[in-house]
């Protein structure tokens, strides 16, 4: 299991306002909250991948199409919970690149919607049973 993952960005005030709405819906909690850091981790004490965001030293633009980081995807427990997240992308003015549906070309049971923060980091929320 990964302890955690480091994220830089460009703007480390819009990131924090940003994941501050949308990790509580993808089960994540507050973990540290600094001036030039701030973190998050799963939710009720359960074991997972910390999440921690810091300030970019260079203003360089993110791209998913070179080496590294591709995308972060989040494990929900319902197909209702993919919807509840798409909702709030949506509210938030995020760019959806998938609605919520069924990718069979992924082994089944995968339901997902697909987005990109502000940053343009493509991010996910999966739910990986059949439950609505």
């Amino acid at each position: 299991m990964l302890g955690h993952l480091g994220i830089n960005v460009t703007d480390l005030a819009e990131a924090r306002t940003y994941y501050s709405a949308l990790m509580p819906v993808v089960g994540f909690e507050h973990f540290l909250d600094d001036h030039d850091q701030f973190a998050f981790r799963p939710a009720e004490g359960k074991p997972g991948t910390y999440l921690f965001f810091y300030p970019a030293s260079e203003a360089t633009p993110y791209s998913r199409d070179r080496t590294g980081l591709q995308h972060l995807a989040f494990m929900v427990k319902s197909r209702s919970a993919v919807r509840r997240v798409h909702r709030l992308v949506t509210e938030l003015g995020g760019e959806v690149l998938h609605e919520p549906q069924v990718f069979p070309q992924y082994p089944p049971p995968y339901f997902a919607t697909f987005w990109l923060d502000p940053f343009g980091l493509m991010l996910e929320a999966v739910c990986h049973h059949d439950r609505d």
